[in-house]
């Protein structure tokens, strides 16, 4: 069975239960475990493998960027405008092709699994984009929804990695699904919007890309602020 706000938000106890459930498959687009060995580490942090929920036998399209490259670094112009960093936050532009036929609607998200959360953090979550849609540009077309990511905000929040961290993933997904809406209100907590879309993937597309600050690089964007 689907779920649904209206399920998952059902009296208080059922919430924490629900938002606890969840929380354990809050990286939907990180494609599963992380290894540390892989992406280096970091002095003050581990790593927890934290399962996907994207289904197994979902197939795959592609998705480019004019503004970021599959494998490449993220522009300065793009980081945040929060958190200590003081960058435009601009909108990471995406164009994508490929998807199966019978696709009722497309999702985007952003995640950063190297986040020192437990869970990672979303940075971008974007749902209900016309099936007849195949690009996303500065502002959502008509009819998607711009959601809350891990920080409250709403829209895109570009990077901002712990100053003198490891570089951090980005995982920018497009995914493909078979419901027109997933009728969520954009307010809906980012692991519910995912937990709800799990169950309705058929395909994705991905590219990630990093982002590291130096700790003279933090403190010269707060110096800014």
């Amino acid at each position: 069975m689907t779920p649904s706000v209206r399920t998952v938000f059902r009296g208080p106890r059922r919430a924490a239960a629900a938002l606890t459930a969840v929380a354990a498959i809050a990286a939907v687009s990180a494609g599963g475990a992380t290894s540390a060995a892989a992406h280096g580490s970091s002095p003050s942090y581990g790593y927890t493998a934290v399962r996907s929920g994207v289904p197994a036998g979902a197939g795959h399209f592609s998705v480019t960027s004019p503004d970021v490259r599959d494998g490449g670094t993220f522009p300065a112009d793009f980081y945040a405008d929060a958190f200590g960093c003081a960058s435009a936050n601009r909108q990471v532009r995406l164009a994508w092709s490929g998807a199966p036929r019978g696709t009722r609607s497309y999702a985007v998200t952003m995640f950063d699994p190297d986040a020192p959360s437990g869970a990672g953090f979303w940075h971008w979550l974007t749902w209900d984009i016309p099936a007849a849609s195949h690009t996303l540009g500065d502002t959502p077309p008509p009819g998607a929804v711009a959601g809350t990511d891990d920080a409250g905000v709403t829209g895109y929040l570009g990077p901002c990695p712990p100053a003198g961290d490891i570089p951090h993933r980005y995982v920018i997904t497009v995914y493909a699904l078979d419901v027109p809406t997933l009728a969520l209100p954009a307010a809906t907590p980012a692991t519910v919007t995912t937990f709800t879309m799990s169950s309705h993937i058929t395909a994705t597309a991905r590219l990630t890309a990093t982002a590291r600050l130096t700790a003279t690089a933090r403190l010269t964007a707060t110096a800014r602020r």
